[in-house]
């Protein structure tokens, strides 16, 4: 993991000393609520349906175990409301069928960030002052800005990798912090980068997608996309370079962005990305993306290069961990000592939870966060804490927050995996659901997000309580399931296999399905939005259309084939008869809830 300098370390700890007295004259009346809005903003507070939410940027997903127990103790010590703010929250929460919101929580989100919900804003500068102590911040986590780089959560251990996407996404993170042309760009701005043969990055849903390539004389380089992204309206981004060196990316992502401050739309919010910009521009975006590159070059761009020193300076914080030797010891016991029916359950976790790695003594281990009774990616507080025991006992120390809202162990001795396994399952996060149906993807929604049309969180529980039987699971085999609270799409609903949008009609919840997205990962195939397959349906009837998709694969499926397979080979329509079905037979006694909207920070979410 990269280790922070005592430069790195003062800068944000002067950060945090510095939005505690921004915060002070906040409260003290000497800073108005509107000139503090865009101060809390660029360290990641919004105020949102209930209370403020802080998201904690963590790059390309790595923490360290102490970095952890700090989260851990936000969860527990800061992450709680006022008992009125708490009362209103759950009497209006009772009224549309969600009596208890959970606090004392962090919340993993598709951006391996670190989320929290109800810190009370004066506590916040506070928390900033903590988080620091271990090298976290919130800076560039909201905001019209370059937000934090995106990885593979499997990135330096994956036996699939070209080149480690790490210390780049570390060199970018270092240029962009900051970066004073890019503080108020039309709109947000993201950058993911892989560097592997599969794509598990979704590079191509990104402002700017990066692969890792080698040309064919062995150098290495970067594939250049741009344009990619999902909201109102998704689209798959454009390759505007096959190959550039690796020591020009800086240089070429400055004259991206460039082009996109120069030209992006700033008057109209849903038309400021720049994926509306490259759509619209074509061949001339291109040009003047080149041109500015060009331009660069010409004024001393070798001064911005990456000079191949500072390369192997970040590099060597990435070189794997000094790992113990050695079979396991009695006391962390044998696959060989499990029961029956113990080792049938192992064996599945094993099948589902456990990774290859570039390491042959080594695996890979994803936690599931995706258990009955607590909303996808949410930790408590003692499991947070436990998550870094487990990563000091079994991962050297390390683990790794997943796009599809899990945390990963990256360094665990194949001889651990008995041990390792019986400690997770006692945590409750050993379930052997990874990359199966309740594996799913979900933001928060309408319970916690005033952005929201409808909710997110009571669906992804009606549908894990509908399928609960891991035998079922397995035999469904993996299916994406994504649902987003509304069109800013936090749950990555164009991405699923089986994408949830949640729409608002006339102040009612109502929720479209899609199917047929992928991510661009191995599995899924090419980057592809899902399409909708008919008018939405009521809260009530979700759960049962997803069944009835997962009933016509049972249906049409051939041996051995997945649900994204069967989708693309028999077409939509067999699968929207079946959901239509279930609108027919339930709309006459469905339950329809309403959501009580709320001014969001929507400008900078």
């Amino acid at each position: 993991m990269y280790q922070y300098t005592d430069f790195d370390r003062q800068f944000v700890r002067q950060r945090a000393a510095q939005y505690r007295d921004q915060l002070e004259r906040n409260l003290r009346g000497e800073l108005k609520d509107d000139e503090f809005r865009p101060l809390r903003l660029q360290n990641g507070w919004y105020v949102q349906r209930y209370a403020p939410m802080l998201r904690v940027a963590v790059p390309y997903g790595e923490l360290a175990s102490r970095q952890l127990r700090v989260l851990a103790k936000i969860a527990r010590d800061y992450d709680q409301p006022s008992a009125a703010v708490y009362q209103h929250a759950s009497e209006t929460q009772a009224e549309l069928g969600t009596p208890h919101l959970p606090v004392g929580y962090g919340h993993f989100s598709t951006r391996q960030n670190v989320q929290f919900n109800w810190i009370p804003l004066d506590k916040s500068a506070d928390v900033m002052d903590l988080l620091a102590t271990v090298d976290l911040h919130g800076i560039q986590t909201s905001g019209n800005c370059i937000r934090n780089i995106t990885s593979d959560a499997l990135a330096g251990i994956a036996p699939d990798e070209v080149i480690d996407p790490r210390p780049y996404a570390e060199i970018m993170r270092q240029w962009s912090t900051l970066h004073p042309e890019f503080a108020f760009l039309p709109r947000k701005f993201k950058i993911a980068i892989n560097g592997a043969l599969e794509d598990r990055a979704a590079v191509a849903w990104h402002d700017v997608g990066l692969h890792l390539v080698r040309n064919g004389a062995g150098e290495v380089g970067f594939k250049v996309l741009v344009g990619g992204g999902m909201g109102r309206t998704p689209m798959i981004a454009s390759t505007l370079r096959e190959f550039l060196p690796w020591s020009q990316i800086l240089n070429y992502l400055e004259a991206v962005v460039r082009v996109y401050n120069r030209f992006g739309r700033r008057d109209n919010l849903y038309k400021a990305r720049i994926k509306i910009l490259v759509k619209a521009e074509g061949q001339r975006f291109i040009d003047e993306v080149n041109a500015e590159f060009e331009d660069i070059l010409g004024h001393d761009g070798a001064a911005h290069a990456i000079p191949q020193a500072e390369l192997d300076r970040v590099s060597a914080h990435f070189l794997p961990p000094v790992m113990a030797s050695g079979a396991a010891s009695p006391s962390q016991g044998t696959a060989a000592e499990l029961s029956a029916k113990d080792a049938a359950d192992y064996q599945r976790w094993l099948k589902q939870n456990v990774r290859a790695h570039k390491n042959p003594g080594l695996r890979a281990v994803t936690l599931s966060f995706k258990r009955l009774g607590h909303a996808p990616g949410d930790a408590t507080a003692d499991q947070l804490d436990a998550a870094a025991d487990l990563a000091d006992r079994f991962s050297a120390g390390e683990a790794r927050v997943t796009h599809e809202q899990n945390l990963l162990l990256p360094w665990v001795a194949e001889h651990d995996l008995p041990a390792l396994w019986q400690t997770a399952r006692a945590l409750g996060v050993a379930k052997a659901n990874i990359g199966l149906l309740t594996d799913m993807i979900t933001c928060p929604g309408g319970d916690l997000c005033a952005l929201a049309n409808a909710r997110s969180l009571p669906l992804a529980q009606a549908v894990a309580e509908r399928f609960q039987d891991l035998d079922e699971l397995f035999d469904i085999g993996p299916v994406d399931l994504h649902i987003s609270g509304c069109m800013n799409s936090c749950g990555h609903h164009h991405t699923g296999h089986i994408g949830v949008l949640g729409v608002d009609k006339d102040g009612r919840e109502w929720y479209q399905i899609s199917l047929g997205g992928s991510d661009g990962s191995l599995l899924s195939g090419a980057a592809v939005p899902g399409k909708v397959i008919g008018p939405s349906f009521a809260a009530s009837e979700v759960t049962d259309v997803v069944e009835a998709l997962i009933d016509s694969y049972r249906v049409y499926r051939k041996a051995g084939e997945t649900f994204i397979d069967c989708v693309r080979r028999v077409g939509a329509d067999p699968f929207k008869l079946a959901a239509n079905a279930v609108r027919h037979e339930t709309r006459d006694g469905g339950r329809v809830l309403h959501v009580h909207l709320a001014t969001a920070d929507a400008a900078t979410d």
